[in-house]
């Protein structure tokens, strides 16, 4: 049985190993062409992510929690402050991971709200969002109860859930973004992250999921073409989505939750062509 002075003695040999590789992969430089996956929660953002993240040369980073965490905090600072705190967040996550020299996948939803500083702080990054339709993501931001008033506890983010308002919500709208129905909550925040997620177009490609499911290699054809990836490649990581619940919409809301959905979001769904 090893000693504690023996396990302290190991675990300082790997540390230093580590440090070592670290600086060696530095010295080789740092891939700057990131992908940063954005969109509403419940559309499909943590697939793409993870497909993408399993090209060659390209790595999931998952979503980064710090990173997710001070997004928050970050919403109405200047794009070259918050560019400074993402990139420097980002770039520790990948030194610790010994993932600088492949391509980062990021998958955090939030980073719709910061999305200019983000590829501010990458300038040769992409941003894919994936859109899904409003009515879908609102079924399934129901089922999971996130921003219900009977649901407790808090994300990996350690950012709680229950029904109070988020930093995405319109100043002035917080005690109303409180008092709603569980169903325009949802479509609020869907509402709210397409619309933020929008922001950079000419730095975006953008991936229907209805599409993804249906036809993966016309949903991977422009990404790739963005990213300089090989199509085939990117069609076949698509391809391994089985997804069955389009539409599961018109079977699962109610006609009170429907008419909730459309009168909070029923512009963005008909600019996207979901009505």
């Amino acid at each position: 049985m090893p000693s504690p002075t023996d396990i302290a003695r190991s675990t300082a040999l790997y540390g230093r190993s580590a440090v070592r590789i670290a600086r060696r992969r530095r010295k080789l430089g740092s891939e700057e062409r990131l992908v940063f996956v954005v969109g509403s929660p419940r559309s499909g953002t943590t697939f793409t992510g993870r497909a993408l993240g399993s090209l060659p040369g390209f790595v999931d980073l998952d979503e980064v929690q710090p990173w997710k965490a001070a997004i928050p905090g970050l919403l109405g600072q200047p794009d070259d402050v918050a560019a400074r705190r993402l990139r420097h967040i980002l770039q520790c996550v990948r030194t610790l991971g010994l993932a600088s020299g492949l391509r980062g996948v990021e998958q955090t939803p939030e980073t719709s709200f910061v999305l200019a500083a983000a590829l501010r702080a990458y300038p040769d990054a992409l941003a894919v969002h994936v859109v899904r339709d409003g009515r879908d993501v609102a079924t399934s931001l129901l089922e999971r109860g996130w921003l219900s008033a009977e649901r407790t506890g808090a994300d990996d983010a350690r950012l709680p859930f229950g029904p109070y308002a988020r930093f995405w919500v319109e100043p002035g709208r917080e005690q109303e973004f409180s008092e709603v129905s569980d169903a325009t909550r949802a479509a609020w925040a869907w509402r709210r992250y397409v619309t933020a997620a929008s922001a950079v177009p000419e730095r975006t490609a953008v991936v229907h999921y209805e599409q993804l499911v249906s036809d993966p290699a016309a949903a991977a054809a422009p990404v790739a073409e963005r990213l300089g990836a090989e199509p085939g490649l990117v069609t076949a990581v698509f391809a391994e989505a089985h997804e069955t619940s389009a539409g599961r919409w018109r079977r699962d809301l109610t006609p009170e939750q429907l008419a909730d959905v459309k009168r909070e979001a029923g512009d963005a769904l008909a600019a996207l062509g979901y009505a």
